[in-house]
């Protein structure tokens, strides 16, 4: 009486339960979930036209769009793998992702037409190139195919262990590397989620979170799961944002922290309208403490960390709220909310270890690296065995995360080991230095990165964006930290710069930010 564990059932289900419910929301375009399942079984059939088989990948470079949706169903309900692709990617990495993954059909939504078609003879793997809306000679239409399909759709068995996805990761220092996601892999952190993060057929997520990311944490499943309602938002702006919010009553979404950053600062009209109890899972980077207090106290809305990689499908810890923290103040409360949190009930083993694999004391205080084992872990890096000995040394997966583990047992992210700067000797982390720097009411962002220094071998650089109309001086900001932080971590420099270098999710490069040491030597 087993059945396999995929993301399928829960569509599965939510077609049965739902078939009139709201289920996607594309600009002025509605769908049912019957009239969505019905889009996503003709469009299973449209590639089994062209060829696509069980174990064959199907690429997408393409926004949040209903479009990009369907194929987080199509594809793998015929037991084929998706493979969603970064599009702020360039057209060499396009290649390099096609080639790899063994990509048979490539779906592009029409912004990315030119940058294909210029490397198409490269793509060796791919036969058909097809547009996710739009029509343009050498491609074939999307919506063309999928009218033309039957929408009887007969769904082959596919077992838990088998490939879903392959995600590939941002390949800063390296060339990306191909996450095997399986159908298990997504299920158990969709469930986890829900356990932690209620939703229901009532809410309705906003997609402010790029699909192609992890496959949007899973949520493109785990909305459906919930039979509630995806609203797409193909291009990100806190007044879009705030427009859509309000105008879709939206409850759900999902931000980095320089989203959330960007939105605490938009438009002061919208800021004051915005509805009010929108519940925010944050990821990605940890959030300061300081946006977490203005987010809940100035807007109204619920923020919730959770933690993650790629690898991991991908949240393994989520910061988990307890009775006693309801009794802190505010900048307390909002102190522990930055931190990872703990174990999701789904997601498996959480620990912090030392470099023998032993778990560090629970002082706050000892830096161990986040090791992971358990149902969400990924099954390994695709065609790289070595990469993948590597992150399961010892049987964990190593995260690359630098934590301590407090009292309470709550994990907090002090760096990534690369970002931790040692300082004569001694360990800073960046994420503390950059979270005393946001208090300050004319910084907007801020990212601190190790730069050379004769005598201390390196020392903290603070890169600060300030806000439009606000001013501020390195001396008055190096007087501000030293008012916050212990003499050794204040940053010796800061730049003032008009924008940060981030992915195509908001994570902040900082190693574009070191590549810039000889740039800032010659000033």
């Amino acid at each position: 009486m087993e059945t396999p564990l995929s993301p399928l059932d829960f569509f599965r289900r939510a077609r049965k339960l739902h078939p009139d419910r709201e289920a996607v929301v594309d600009g002025s375009q509605r769908w049912t979930y019957s009239q969505f399942g019905e889009r996503c079984d003709r469009w299973s059939n449209a590639l089994a036209k062209l060829g696509v088989k069980k174990g064959d990948r199907v690429g997408t470079i393409a926004p949040n769009t209903h479009a990009h949706l369907e194929q987080y169903y199509a594809v793998p309900q015929m037991g084929a793998v998706l493979v969603p692709m970064n599009y702020r990617l360039t057209a060499d990495d396009f290649i390099y992702l096609a080639n790899h993954s063994g990509s048979k059909v490539l779906c592009v939504h029409p912004d990315y037409f030119g940058l294909v078609d210029s490397v198409r003879s490269k793509m060796t793997t791919v036969e058909h190139f097809v547009g996710l809306g739009g029509s343009k000679e050498g491609w074939l239409a999307y919506e063309d195919l999928v009218a033309a399909a039957s929408p009887k759709f007969e769904r082959p068995e596919v077992a838990e262990l088998d490939l879903l996805t392959i995600n590939y990761t941002s390949g800063t220092t390296s060339r990306p590397k191909g996450v095997m996601i399986t159908h298990r892999n997504a299920w158990a952190n969709s469930v986890g989620t829900l356990v932690h993060w209620n939703m229901t057929p009532a809410d309705r997520y906003l997609w402010t979170l790029p699909m192609f990311h992890a496959n949007g944490w899973t949520f493109t499943w785990t909305v459906t799961a919930a039979g509630a309602t995806h609203v797409c938002l193909p291009k990100i702006d806190p007044t879009a944002i705030y427009d859509t919010i309000n105008r879709e009553s939206v409850s759900h979404l999902c931000a980095a922290p320089t989203v959330l950053i960007s939105i605490a600062n938009g438009p002061e009209e919208q800021r004051r309208a915005v509805r009010k109890g929108v519940k925010v899972f944050t990821a990605g980077a940890p959030p300061a403490a300081a946006t977490i207090e203005r987010m809940e106290g100035e807007l109204g809305w619920e923020i919730t960390q959770v933690y993650g990689l790629t690898e991991t499908a991908p949240f393994i810890s989520i910061c988990e709220p307890l009775p006693a923290h309801g009794k802190l103040s505010a900048g307390e409360r909002a102190k522990i909310k930055s931190r990872q949190g703990v174990e999701l009930i789904t997601s498996g083993e959480l620990d912090v270890v030392d470099d023998n694999m032993v778990p560090v004391p629970h002082d706050g205080n000892t830096l161990g690296e986040i090791v992971a084992r358990g149902n969400v872990v990924m099954k390994g890096y695709y065609n790289d065995p070595e990469a993948s000995a590597k992150a399961f040394a010892g049987g964990w997966f190593h995260s690359g995360d630098a934590a301590v583990v407090h009292p309470d047992g709550y994990i907090e992210i002090r760096d990534r080991f690369k970002d931790v700067i040692i300082s004569g000797g001694e360990n800073i982390s960046s994420i503390e230095v950059e979270g005393a720097l946001l208090r300050h009411p004319s910084v907007l962002e801020v990212a601190v990165v190790g730069m050379p220094h004769e005598k201390w071998g390196e020392s903290p650089n603070a890169f600060v964006v300030l806000h439009a109309g606000k001013t501020a001086t390195a001396e008055e900001l190096k007087a501000f930290a030293k008012e916050n932080l212990a003499g050794f971590k204040v940053p010796t420099a800061f730049h003032f710069v008009k924008e940060l270098p981030k992915t195509a999710t908001g994570k902040i490069q900082k190693f574009v930010l070191r590549g810039s040491r000889a740039n800032i030597a010659a000033q």
